[in-house]
């Protein structure tokens, strides 16, 4: 099989190989670029091995694409990396490697293009095309990658005990690349994750987290998450998610899996938007109902305050992950918080100081809360769900035309502290900020609108009624 013509597509293969061959060393294209130009997948990163030195042959790439190409060399590694407009392409000399069984850090020796393909991860990865003149394009295929691709099967190129051994982050990869190709994993494959499952422990909180984000962000995220459920992978890696699996019954009286429940909600939020935050709102927004969970005779199951309690496990999960700690997680709490409210209002009568305080709390993130809740609803009942989304619709109309009028997108009131204590003469005290509350539960109430010279004049009259005079 020669794929010459569509390497044609990527003109710096040939600078590569003519590169190659005055350092007279054999060049390779391999891995996950070699997968994606079967599948016909845009793919930017290209990975080049070389039977010699990697750096060597990227500095005379890089040379003769021009002086102002640079080159980034990770002598710890033997790496080295040119970017060449929007592709990134990786140098590295052919290697063997071999693994200590507390360590993912291998001892490395130069080795053969077999012996490099034997340490890759799957057999869909480790295929390789050759830059050598006369052979160019040959697709270099031991381990049956291309049959494999057909099968859409993610399987190890050797013993997968070994594989996962060497590197058990492989048993994340694993579920990521049959998430993100919607490929299954062989049975042997998959056998020795669960049976393995256990050393992931050994790989840094960072690494684990970068793969999870990448099977949230597959198409079908749920997928990737009943894979690792089923290996017991996520047992060890997110336990706070394994609690929410399973139902509970008490004298019939039965609450739904709220595992699976939030699987769909992911799903749900993954068909409208590719924001990784937003779905980690949507995994996250029950997070809490294990802690919650109460059963009475009368009402059956309550999960009360468990938004409140699941915003406060927000940063705290975020931390054990090693995820951000900035405004990612900032959002994400503000959805876990509010994500009742919205579904609260579609419910009932709506009222326009509910609107408004929901348009305040909100602020630029309300489209985000307003997707995370529309995709809350998961009833089996078609009827149900039809009469939710149509309130929501309801919801959402009522918001628009408050946004218009009322301008309370990222509120702030227009009256300070400092405005008060200006006006009336006062110094810091506890009556400065109860004016200033006053104020605020006004505009937001609608009493007065949000506006300089109408809240000034409430001020005021706030003011004089509790005995202060304007200066």
């Amino acid at each position: 099989m020669n794929f010459k013509e569509q390497l044609s597509g990527y003109p710096i293969l040939e600078i590569v190989a003519k590169a190659a061959a005055e350092l007279n060393v054999e060049a390779y294209v391999i891995g996950g670029f070699v997968r994606d130009l079967i599948l016909k997948r845009d793919s930017k990163d290209i990975d080049i091995v070389s039977i010699g030195s990697g750096i060597e042959l990227a500095e005379l790439v890089a040379s003769q694409l021009g002086p102002d190409v640079f080159v980034s060399i990770y002598k710890s590694f033997g790496t080295a990396q040119i970017r060449q407009g929007d592709l990134e392409i990786e140098f590295v000399g052919a290697r063997k490697e071999s693994y200590r069984a507390d360590s993912r850090k291998p001892a490395v020796e130069d080795g053969t293009l077999a012996d490099d393909q034997n340490r890759r991860d799957f057999t869909i990865n480790a295929m390789g095309i050759s830059l050598k003149k006369g052979i160019f394009g040959d697709l270099i295929d031991p381990f049956d990658g291309v049959k494999d691709l057909k099968k859409k099967i993610i399987r190890t190129p050797l013993a997968p005990d070994i594989t996962f051994s060497d590197d058990p982050l492989r048993m994340m990869r694993a579920i990521r690349f049959a998430s993100q190709l919607n490929f299954d994993i062989e049975a042997d494959t998959f056998d020795a994750i669960v049976k393995m499952k256990d050393r992931i422990s050994i790989v840094s909180a960072e690494r684990i987290s970068d793969e999870l984000n990448k099977i949230i962000l597959s198409k079908t995220p749920s997928y990737g998450f009943k894979l690792l459920f089923h290996s017991g992978l996520l047992a060890i890696i997110f336990p706070e998610m394994i609690e929410l699996q399973g139902v509970e019954n008490i004298e019939g009286k039965g609450h739904k899996d709220n595992f699976y429940h939030t699987l769909q909600v992911l799903d749900n939020v993954s068909q409208h938007t590719e924001d990784l935050w937003l779905r980690w709102a949507a995994i996250l927004h029950d997070i809490a109902k294990p802690a919650t969970k109460k059963f009475d005779k009368k009402i059956g199951w309550s999960f009360h305050n468990h938004e409140e309690v699941g915003a406060r496990m927000v940063p705290v999960i975020f931390r054990r992950m090693k995820l951000p700690l900035n405004e990612k997680m900032r959002f994400v709490k503000k959805l876990v918080r509010l994500h009742l409210r919205p579904i609260v209002l579609s419910k009932e009568d709506i009222t326009d100081s509910a609107m408004r305080r929901l348009l305040v709390e909100a602020g630029e993130d309300i489209e985000a809360l307003m997707k995370l809740c529309r995709a809350d609803i998961t009833s089996k009942n078609p009827e149900k769900v039809k009469k939710y989304i149509s309130n929501f619709d309801l919801v959402e109309q009522k918001l628009k035309d408050l946004e218009e009028r009322d301008k309370l997108r990222n509120f702030q009131p227009v009256i300070t502290g400092e405005m008060i204590m200006q006006t009336f003469g006062l110094k810091p005290a506890k009556e400065v900020g109860v004016i200033k509350e006053i104020v605020r539960e006004a505009i937001l109430e609608g009493i007065i609108p949000n506006e300089y010279e109408a809240a000034f004049a409430f001020m005021v009259e706030e003011g004089r009624k509790m005995g202060f005079s304007v200066q």
